[in-house]
């Protein structure tokens, strides 16, 4: 906490805009002013009005919402244009589940006027960005405007609807079409888009689509390749990034060796960076990292011979591996007959359809029988941020594959009070703070019943 913060000034809090009531959190219409950066579009439009009746609740009369969001026409809704991503109209989801939609300024300016408020301004700014050397050019767009809330006061102040455009390329945008044909176009402005404002802005790479990450976890340091953040936004498959999770779980098998020493350890969509099999190689007899997106696993391939070196190397293996695919799964048990002890899957539980298929992947590939310890017998350990799967489903997929949950972290289970083993002593350590990238981050250790 910062030293000059005061509850009297700030106050922090979790809300969904859409089902949570703002008012429980915030004196009625106590609020001057809104903002609302880059929130909306995350929210499915039949829900829209939701959030705007939420907030009116707060605003004082004549309060106004200062508004920034993705413009129809950005270079993110074109890419998604070539994927099977679109949801309906200027809607579409992400590879990581997350929502995205594009606003006109026709429909935000409908969307508001139905809802109580009226455009005190309203513009489009355009950013045309230039790289050279891979002779790319890319057109971001968003929508700023300023909205008060009517509430029958100064209803006379509404001004008519402004565009206003700024330009940062040497080279011009071509004009955007102009609902008010009374509006003047604004001069253009050249600014020097050089290859390095570039990168500082859209953390573009010069040379390639991919982009370097250190990774340290005390004695393994790694040098993982992955996906861009230019084209992470509105790539479908989530496998060329490094998620939150799996850092997590990484930086948990790096301080306790002992979950997988001595025994054979299998990770699940592990994607591009597969850290949490690089650090396990060091103590396991054997670990074999797959995922189902070909892509991925030659990235994958790509940081492995990178960062991992004999004698590990030999006993690190790479499949394609879908879950629920007989071949895939057979062709893993002819490497590998006698089963994995250890399975692991980060952040593989944010798709609703691919939850029993992930378990029952896991059921076939643990070994059938158990050993006669606790800490011995086989387990399944996920490490995820819950999002369109909750936990009741998870849990419900897991029984019915006969998996029980043992522990969990960071709340604890309540069947684990009288069981030696917790989740919780892998972060006894001091200092292991650090390694936890978001206290959204949950674990869940499973057995076989």
């Amino acid at each position: 906490r910062h030293k000059d913060f005061t509850e009297n000034h700030v106050s922090a809090f979790v809300c969904d805009l859409t089902m949570d009531d703002l008012s429980k959190q915030i004196s009625p219409t106590s609020v001057d002013i809104v903002t609302m950066i880059f929130v909306l579009s995350a929210v499915s439009p039949e829900k829209m009005p939701l959030v705007l009746q939420n907030i009116k609740k707060i605003l004082k009369p004549n309060g106004c919402i200062l508004f920034r969001d993705y413009a129809v026409g950005d270079l993110a809704q074109e890419r998604f244009k070539c994927k099977d991503q679109k949801i309906s109209e200027n809607f579409y989801v992400r590879g990581d589940g997350t929502r995205a939609f594009y606003f006109s300024n026709e429909f935000l300016t409908s969307l508001f006027k139905e809802n109580g408020f009226h455009a005190e301004e309203i513009g489009l700014c355009c950013k045309q960005v230039e790289n050279r050397s891979r002779e790319l050019v890319m057109n971001r767009r968003w929508v700023q405007a300023v909205f008060r809330f009517s509430d029958g006061i100064n209803s006379s102040s509404i001004t008519e609807t402004s565009t206003k455009v700024e330009l940062s390329s040497q080279q011009n945008l071509e004009p955007m079409p102009n609902d008010n044909a009374s509006e003047e176009p604004v001069n253009d402005v050249e600014v020097d888009m050089s290859e390095g404002m570039a990168v500082e802005m859209f953390g573009i790479s010069a040379t390639d689509e991919n982009e370097i990450i250190d990774i340290g976890l005390g004695d393994c340091n790694f040098k993982i390749k992955v996906l861009s953040k230019e084209y992470q936004h509105t790539c479908k498959s989530t496998g060329l990034m490094l998620w939150e999770s799996a850092r997590l779980m990484a930086a948990v098998l790096a301080r306790n060796p002992s979950i997988v020493a001595g025994k054979r350890m299998l990770e699940l969509g592990c994607g591009c960076g597969g850290i949490c099999s690089m650090v396990a190689v060091r103590s396991a007899i054997a670990v074999f990292a797959t995922d189902g997106d070909e892509k991925a696993l030659e990235l994958l391939n790509q940081n492995i011979t990178s960062n991992i070196s004999p004698p590990f190397l030999a006993k690190l293996t790479t499949k394609r591996l879908e879950w629920g695919n007989r071949d895939h799964i057979e062709a893993i048990k002819d490497e590998n007959v006698e089963g994995f002890e250890v399975i692991i899957g980060t952040d593989v539980t944010y798709i609703p359809e691919t939850i029993l298929p992930l378990f029952a992947t896991a059921r076939v590939l643990l070994p059938r029988e158990k050993s006669l310890k606790e800490d011995q017998h086989p387990a399944f350990i996920l490490c995820h941020v819950l999002r369109r799967v909750d936990e009741p489903s998870i849990l419900s997929a897991a029984s019915q594959y006969g998996f029980r949950l043992v522990d969990k972290w960071p709340t604890g289970s309540p069947t684990n009070q009288h069981r030696s083993f917790k989740i919780s002593s892998w972060f006894s350590e001091s200092g292991f703070d650090k390694y936890i990238p978001s206290s959204a981050l949950n674990i869940m250790y499973f057995q076989i019943e």
